[in-house]
């Protein structure tokens, strides 16, 4: 009898350091100390349907930007730590809906339709580009993502805009450096179905139109296509005699993953309700390349399931961390909290890029 109860228990053991390793002790422990400061909120004086609002926001703003990591990483090309080119494609796309005059929803159209030529242009280029360099592709990237923006910031003065809702008032030239929503795309997806009960608020559009891209991007990779580019990633001497078009497949990752990311910040911008410009775009890879490798997503292999808990427990925590420790220690430190807790994630998920759900 001790024999069958000493087995049995030896055999759950093994089931759950099974779970544990399949989902990552890391991400465990992540999810753990998110429950935990869910579970406080309430006793230090935080309202749970708020929290729990704020951390499904904040998850529905940033989860298509996430999403654009995965082509990359399918082909081999890497991090796409050059996320800022596709968000720049997306600025223009909104600054230009305006600019044409376009109001309510179809903005929100208009401006994916707009930004979609620059997405595909500067996506071919950026992928030229890294076909060039093979190898060292995370680190040029970085350089891309922050010249563009650098490059664009004079841009923002130079180019032709005369909507009085952007540009300066004073001068009647050059975008404002933050520029609002109101009247145009602000919460368009995000008040589609929108469920609210008490203080409880779910963006179900901005949710579904995420879910829709992640079910297209999860279609893709298992066409003939997307096994190619998976194939790629994984062998590119193997894929190439295998008659794949290794160059093409980075190419088309490339300009997947910048349009996707195009499309990621004007999501973001109708449910943050203004469109920032200038600098703003910096660092925005940073958070979206953490949040997947957080996720279980290594260089190499990505999935769905990485996008989604990686977003949620990035932003969950990001979210959660400056509310809990304000109410505990009743001063206003959010932003000194938030940078401290946002970068070390950052930190942590980047010195573990190497390892990825088995």
């Amino acid at each position: 009898m001790n024999r069958q109860l000493s087995g049995e228990n030896a055999t759950f053991m093994d089931r759950v350091k099974a779970a544990v390793n399949s989902f990552g002790l890391p991400r465990l422990i992540i999810a753990c100390f998110l429950l935990l400061l869910f579970i406080a909120a309430p006793f230090v004086g935080a309202d749970f349907a708020t929290q729990i609002t704020n951390t499904v926001n904040r998850f529905s703003w940033n989860a298509v930007l996430v999403l654009a990591m995965v082509p990359m990483i399918h082909s081999g090309c890497g991090l796409n730590f050059g996320l800022p080119l596709g968000i720049i494609s997306g600025l223009l796309g909104a600054t230009l809906s305006i600019e044409f005059g376009f109001t309510g929803p179809v903005s929100f159209v208009m401006a994916i339709v707009i930004a979609t030529p620059f997405a595909l242009i500067l996506g071919a280029g950026y992928g030229w580009l890294l076909n060039k360099i093979k190898g060292g592709e995370m680190m040029i990237a970085t350089y891309v993502g922050f010249s563009s923006v650098s490059f664009m910031c004079m841009m923002w003065l130079l180019l032709p805009y005369k909507s009085p809702t952007m540009v300066w008032g004073f001068s009647g030239k050059g975008l404002r450096t933050t520029i609002s929503l109101e009247g145009f795309y602000d919460k368009v997806l995000a008040n589609f179905l929108q469920i609210n009960i008490g203080n409880l608020s779910i963006p179900t559009g901005t949710l579904l139109f995420f879910a829709l891209l992640a079910f297209l991007m999860w279609a893709f990779l298992h066409t003939k296509t997307g096994t190619a580019m998976t194939a790629v990633g994984s062998n590119p001497t193997f894929a190439k005699a295998a008659g794949v078009n290794v160059n093409k497949m980075r190419l088309l990752s490339v300009v997947m993953s910048t349009w996707l990311a195009a499309v990621g910040i004007l999501v973001y911008e109708q449910g943050f309700g203004f469109i920032q410009i200038y600098t703003a775009p910096f660092y925005m890879a940073l958070p979206a390349v953490s949040a997947i490798l957080i996720g279980g997503a290594s260089v190499n292999k990505a999935s769905i399931a990485n996008v989604i808990i990686g977003t949620f427990l990035f932003q969950g925590i990001v979210t959660m961390t400056p509310t809990v420790m304000n109410s505990m220690i009743h001063m206003d430190m959010s932003e000194v909290i938030r940078i401290i807790i946002s970068n070390g994630m950052i930190l942590y998920a980047l010195t573990r890029k190497t390892e990825g759900s088995k």
